[in-house]
């Protein structure tokens, strides 16, 4: 269930209960574009399909760990939250529904999202420290100078080797596009 004023909602949601809320909100809350948070359409199908909890992976719970905290304006974007609560979710083998299928396919994008995060921090301060190696003979200036450049492009070149490593690079612009899917939006009464 959710809290309407502080706007974060529990993934474990029952449509009845948002329906029942909308009604009973009174109309000026409704007419203010940015009040409700609500599930958007994918999570409210992801809780409809999935059978039970599923353990999150070392990688997984790592990629977790190493996302930035997100301030959230438009709700445009998953953050790490909204990603385990993807990861976390278990799904029919059997079940040849569409659904089943859109939902499998998200978690998977998710997922090799997450672990492709890994390799991006990773390279990032492998490249820094042969960096710092590099300019073990010069001044304390000559490196401060280096580094933050060398990290910042360390940083391009882990995500290509995440995306690499996972085979996000290979994977179908439909799963990608699922896997960026935002999983709460703001309500509106269209």
């Amino acid at each position: 269930q959710g809290c309407l004023a502080c706007s974060s909602w529990h993934l474990s949601f029952d449509p009845t209960t948002f329906r029942l809320a909308a009604a009973l909100a009174d109309q000026s809350l409704l007419t203010m574009a940015a009040t409700l948070v609500v599930p958007s359409d994918v999570t409210i199908m992801e809780e409809k399909t999935k059978i039970g909890k599923r353990k999150l992976g070392l990688m997984e719970q790592v990629g977790l760990l190493t996302m930035l905290p997100m301030l959230h304006i438009h709700y445009s974007k998953m953050d790490k939250y909204d990603m385990k609560a993807v990861l976390s979710k278990k799904y029919d083998e059997d079940d040849t529904s569409n659904a089943a299928d859109i939902c499998r396919r998200r978690q998977e994008s998710v997922r090799k999202s997450v672990i492709s995060n890994i390799f991006m921090w990773d390279t990032a301060w492998v490249m820094t420290g042969f960096a710092w190696w590099s300019f073990r003979r010069y001044n304390y200036q000559s490196r401060l100078v280096a580094l933050p450049f060398i990290f910042y492009g360390g940083t391009f070149v882990g995500r290509a080797i995440g995306d690499i490593v996972t085979g996000r690079n290979a994977e179908f612009a439909r799963d990608r596009f699922l896997g960026a899917l935002p999983a709460k939006t703001y309500y509106t009464s269209e």
